[in-house]
């Protein structure tokens, strides 16, 4: 219902029409602080703190997984009708999952020399095919290709301070299978496993949280928490093993 259109709507029936539309325009400004998180990021990655930079990151992340879930409970397609929600979350999304990252690529030299700039432009221009993608998503909410997640890819370099050239190369690969019909789990949507996917999400983003906070440039975080890291090497295997399974053999709608 449009915000300006309450013919016929008086009294109490009022109120709640007017609480509604409040409440969808809220979550839709909760939607856009992923553009102050980001821009947060940014200032951290001029600094030269690609920790802090990753911090603001993960709390972009944590705006984005709940704003969905929000949007649908209070109905914004309804009560705000002329704010395209899903617009709006892509337009965050690449700049938080994909410019950003794409730029800590090039200010902390996570590739070898001279292939900063190529690398970044790669990262943002194989992402704009998974951004405008229209089957991006299968029936049962599963990613088709890689997902441009890249924000959780220059995290997994910092946490495993893995050498420029490997990380190059992994950069070429997720560029090639943003291409390939791949199934990616989207932690929040999908039915099948969705319990133990939440908390496997969970028990990751905590341990990813711990290890970046408790890093230091002279102590990585598989010298300054090794339980903690080799833990979150292990639960990143359940999400791989989601991707193999759903790929290969679960063929089935979840």
């Amino acid at each position: 219902m449009n915000e300006r259109d309450t013919t016929g709507v008086t009294g109490k029936a009022l109120v709640t029409l007017r609480a509604r539309i409040a409440a969808a325009w809220a979550v839709h400004a909760f939607t856009a602080t992923g553009v102050v998180t980001g821009l947060l990021a940014i200032a951290a990655l001029i600094s030269g703190d690609f920790r802090l930079a990753l911090l603001w990151l993960g709390a972009a992340l944590l705006i984005d997984g709940f704003d969905g879930p929000m949007a649908r409970k209070v109905n914004v397609n309804a009560y705000a009708p002329n704010m395209d929600g899903a617009i709006l979350d892509l337009v965050i999304d690449y700049l938080n999952y994909t410019v950003i990252p794409a730029l800590l690529v090039y200010r902390f030299g996570l590739v070898p020399y001279g292939f900063a700039i190529p690398a970044a432009a790669y990262i943002m221009m194989t992402s704009l095919y998974c951004f405008g993608n229209r089957d991006m998503k299968t029936e049962d909410n599963y990613f088709q290709g890689f997902p441009a997640v890249w924000n959780l890819v220059v995290l997994f370099f910092y946490i495993t301070a893995s050498p420029a050239w490997l990380n190059l190369l992994v950069i070429i690969a997720l560029g090639i299978l943003t291409f390939v019909p791949l199934k990616f789990v989207h932690p929040f949507r999908v039915v099948r496993f969705r319990a133990l996917t939440i908390a496997m999400t969970g028990a990751w983003g905590a341990l990813a949280v711990v290890l970046v906070l408790g890093s230091a440039p002279d102590s990585p975080p598989a010298v300054s928490n090794p339980t903690a890291y080799w833990a979150f090497l292990a639960v990143s295997l359940y999400f791989l093993g989601l991707t193999v399974w759903r790929s290969y053999k679960g063929t089935r709608p979840a």
